[in-house]
């Protein structure tokens, strides 16, 4: 079987303890144990651990606890894998057979978008738009304005838009072949969370071809609004987004605590879903790691007990309430070039940019000269954007930001004097070559986008 390369993933794994400044980090500031064992009723446990083989699905404690966090759900529900990735893995493994189609929310993580091609053959989008509330005309669909560079600037607050699911590319990617539907809400790059109207749209479409719907919700719980808060999203409330979990009975959920927990290191990653259909995947996960290491499911226990896992994301939601409003400040010292929604979930922000210059390409540049990792829109299936993480130091933050202003300066000063130059009419070869760019940029986007 032949894979996509999944680029994201593979430039983190060669340049991201390669660089002074890494910005490409999706998460928060990772927990430290001795955090964890604070409160343990005997933080001497752990001294008297045998390292033993765990229970291959996660203990019968952890799954209660994670069924908790779902309302509707029990044990039975549940099955624990290394890390959401492989809880993915395992998801599409156990549902596709070659020849399905899957409808991918697009912009997204790109794992999926890999697995749909790599175990059913086909990979159809459909797409966040940036709407402005109560508008049509202002609706922008995301990716194909930065394609062509031709984006309005100053929008950096936002100006009463959001991310929205595009219905009728909803419509158009679900077939009578479409297997499953993957959605990732809060979505990673934008960090948009979608309504409840958004929602219903989506099992509609599942229900109409009897499909699944695989929702990776591994950032919900880490919300940028407050406590009975109404985010700025439409009928989004806060503190903690909406799951998929009890909308329709042929759900699965993705999940773990590397993201709105902070603590990737444990690889704790899960899968909640009908009883019958988790139990069958348990045996695709036997062919893979085939259980959680036993201290990270221990660990995750004290995680998930309800009353911690909420002072838990109240920490990693303060952390995002304190970062973000540095990173604002910067983006708007830059509003003549970038465009920008505010993201309501996760410690991630995701700029468009009017520049001329691509977005791996100015990744590279980025990397290479100033010694600084972000993560181009290109990875995502999208135009010029980049994707800046927050959740970390933010004095750190703000010393790679200012790495970026270089490039930035100098980018605009390129294009200043390149302003300033008559234009030439091209002339054949020129007009041949541009076509021919034109062309392949529409494949590409059959596949990416």
């Amino acid at each position: 079987m032949r894979i996509d390369l999944f680029h994201m993933e593979r430039t983190q794994c060669l340049y991201e303890n390669a660089v002074e400044f890494n910005l490409s980090e999706s998460g928060v500031l990772p927990m430290q144990v001795q955090e964890l064992l604070d409160g343990a009723r005997d933080p001497g446990w752990l001294h008297a651990l045998r390292l033993k083989y765990p229970a291959s699905n996660g203990s019968e404690t952890l799954r209660e606890r994670i069924a908790l966090f779902y309302g509707n759900a029990g044990r039975d529900n549940v099955q624990v894998t290394n890390g959401g990735s492989e809880a993915n893995y395992v998801a599409f493994w156990g549902l596709l057979e070659k020849g399905d189609r899957v409808a991918v929310m697009i912009p997204n993580y790109l794992q999926t978008w890999g697995l749909a091609r790599a175990f059913a053959g086909h990979a159809d989008p459909f797409r966040l738009v940036e709407r402005r509330e109560g508008g049509r005309g202002s609706k922008r669909e995301f990716g194909r304005a930065g394609a062509s560079g031709g984006r309005p600037a100053g929008a950096s607050d936002g100006g009463g838009a959001r991310w929205a699911l595009d219905v009728d590319s909803l419509e158009r990617a679900v077939t009578k072949k479409t297997r499953v539907i993957l959605v990732t809400n809060p979505n990673n790059p934008t960090g948009a969370v979608l309504n409840e109207e958004e929602m219903d749209a989506i099992v509609r479409a599942a229900r109409r071809v009897n499909a699944w719907i695989v929702a990776d919700e591994v950032y919900r719980g880490a919300e940028v609004c407050r406590d009975g808060e109404i985010s700025r999203d439409a009928g989004v409330p806060g503190p903690t987004s909406p799951t998929f979990w009890g909308r329709y009975d042929k759900v699965l959920i993705t999940a773990g605590l590397s993201k709105a927990f902070g603590l990737p290191g444990l690889r704790i990653g899960w899968i909640v879903g009908p009883a019958k259909t988790v139990a069958r995947l348990c045996s695709y996960h036997d062919y893979l790691t085939l259980t959680p290491t036993y201290l990270s499911d221990r660990f995750a226990e004290i995680v998930m007990e309800p009353t911690r896992r909420e002072a838990i994301l109240a920490r990693t939601r303060g952390i995002i309430r304190r970062n973000l409003p540095r990173l604002e400040s910067w983006i708007r010292t830059h509003d003549d070039i970038f465009s920008y929604l505010p993201p309501r979930a996760g410690a991630i922000a995701t700029i468009g940019y009017n520049l001329p210059i691509g977005s791996v390409a100015l990744f590279d540049r980025l990397r290479l000269e100033r010694s600084v990792l972000v993560t181009p829109g290109a990875h995502f299936g999208i135009g010029r954007y980049i994707r800046i993480g927050y959740g970390y130091d933010v004095e750190y933050l703000l010393n790679g930001l200012a790495r970026i202003d270089e490039t930035l300066d100098e980018l605009k000063r390129g294009r200043a004097r390149r302003g300033a130059r008559p234009r030439r009419s091209p002339g054949p070869r020129r007009r041949r070559a541009a076509a021919a760019g034109r062309q392949s940029r529409r494949g590409l986007s059959r596949v990416t986008a």
